[in-house]
């Protein structure tokens, strides 16, 4: 049977809520809601100098993904549009599966991160970025001497 999906939910994802009918499919959806598929699941990992991002992004090209800094913010954000040059010649499409649209997902490194330290690497739909730990100049403490009575 085929489930139309609208805005990404399927249209029967309530209906099909009962407790035996849940599966491994549902873990997801527990953790990040309806539109877990949606999402860039990343893990993150702290190192001695820095923090390592595995961002997974499968299905999507080095040229479709994007990584600015801005305030703060380091966003990494994918874009995917079908290809429209392929047609299917030997009969009539009747459901298209294929992902077409944007994401991104921003976390914040601190406004004492620059461009130039940061560095990513794309391989087999894993993006791999390595933040620097740098601390911020401190501003020196004041410290008031208490004067006895």
């Amino acid at each position: 049977m085929l489930v139309p999906s609208l805005f990404g939910e399927n249209l029967f994802d309530d209906w099909f809520d009962f407790p035996a009918l849940k599966g491994a499919d549902q873990t997801d959806r527990k953790l990040y809601g309806r539109r877990a598929r949606m999402l860039m699941k990343t893990d993150v990992h702290e190192k001695e100098d820095s923090y390592e991002l595995d961002i997974d992004l499968p299905g999507f090209k080095k040229d479709e993904l994007a990584v600015e800094l801005n305030n703060g913010y380091l966003t990494v954000s994918a874009a995917k549009g079908l290809d429209e040059e392929k047609k299917d010649q030997d009969g009539k499409l009747i459901r298209q599966e294929r992902y077409s649209g944007s994401m991104q997902r921003s976390f914040y490194v601190g406004t004492h991160v620059k461009e130039e330290d940061v560095k990513a690497k794309f391989e087999q739909g894993v993006l791999k970025l390595s933040i620097p730990k740098k601390t911020e100049a401190k501003l020196p403490e004041k410290k008031t001497i208490l004067i006895e009575e």
